[in-house]
């Protein structure tokens, strides 16, 4: 199910990037969009989770370098009857975690210095437990593509803003033309980035409390996980991580909450609500 939404998704990013480049370059520039889409698309299926560990700097680290964390993770995938995947760690004091690659088989987990150094045992384990939910529903090719592609567009949506400040419309010509191509880019460049941001809490809010119960069933002790998200959540707003919009909805809370604009389009769940779910396991 997955794999059909994946396919959908594509589709649907793919004919919004034509259609920006429609509005830049008219037919020609629909032409060039679709080429750089279908690239994209191929280079977002098996590149995209290299992409994302390289924009956090996030480091492999072996059994040797991280015993608890590797072990843990070794514990869970032995539970969930799913390869081991390898593990790194973000360089940052922020507390969070992401997991990402295009299956099973080629699967991360990453998750901050922050995070290790504050969580008890219990409340890593219950963090790791929910990736390694999305690792075993194959949520994470889904997300990870959506947030190369919704990369892309936010970029093209920047561009769309800085050529109808300078009056660059893309050969629309002049008079009423030209300015129908400068109001259909100012349009573009609002509606891109509400677009994009509308894909990606379609596909991460009701994942997020599927992840967080098979998680709890894959740890056997939903308390873990529901200590932990509350400990994330008051850090969040302390010091929220340096991270982008199009890949916010990675991680196991949002690390932009601590900016009062981004909440208005949170990619997760309340995280009362989560723990609330959590605590009714038990």
């Amino acid at each position: 199910m997955n794999y059909f939404k994946t396919t959908v998704l594509l589709i649907a990013l793919t004919l919004l990037l034509v259609w920006v480049g429609s509005m830049f370059g008219g037919r020609q520039g629909a032409i060039y969009a679709f080429a750089i889409a279908m690239g994209m698309n191929f280079f977002s299926y098996w590149f995209s989770d290299k992409i994302v560990l390289k924009m956090y700097g996030a480091r492999e680290v072996s059994d040797q370098e991280s015993p608890t964390y590797y072990g843990i993770v070794k514990e869970l995938v032995t539970r969930a009857g799913i390869p081991l995947p390898r593990t790194y760690i973000i360089p940052t004091n922020a507390m969070n975690a992401f997991a990402t690659g295009r299956n099973p088989s080629h699967a991360a987990v990453a998750v901050t210095e922050g995070m290790l150094n504050s969580l008890s045992r219990e409340e890593l384990k219950g963090v790791l437990g929910h990736e390694l939910a999305h690792v075993r529903n194959r949520d994470i090719l889904i997300s990870t593509v959506v947030a190369t592609i919704a990369g892309a567009i936010m970029m093209l949506a920047n561009m769309a803003r800085w050529g109808a400040i300078f009056g660059g419309y893309g050969g629309r010509g002049d008079g009423e033309d030209n300015r129908g191509g400068g109001f259909a880019i100012l349009f573009l460049a609002i509606l891109a980035p509400i677009a994009a941001l509308l894909i990606q809490m379609a596909i991460s809010r009701s994942r997020e409390y599927a992840a967080d119960k098979g998680g709890s069933l894959l740890t056997g002790n939903p308390l873990g996980l529901a200590n932990a998200l509350e400990k994330l959540q008051q850090a969040v707003m302390i010091r929220p991580m340096d991270a982008g919009q199009t890949t916010a909805h990675l991680f196991i809370v949002n690390p932009l909450s601590g900016r009062s604009f981004a909440t208005i389009f949170s990619t997760h769940p309340p995280i009362e609500e989560r723990i609330k779910r959590l605590r009714a396991m038990v």
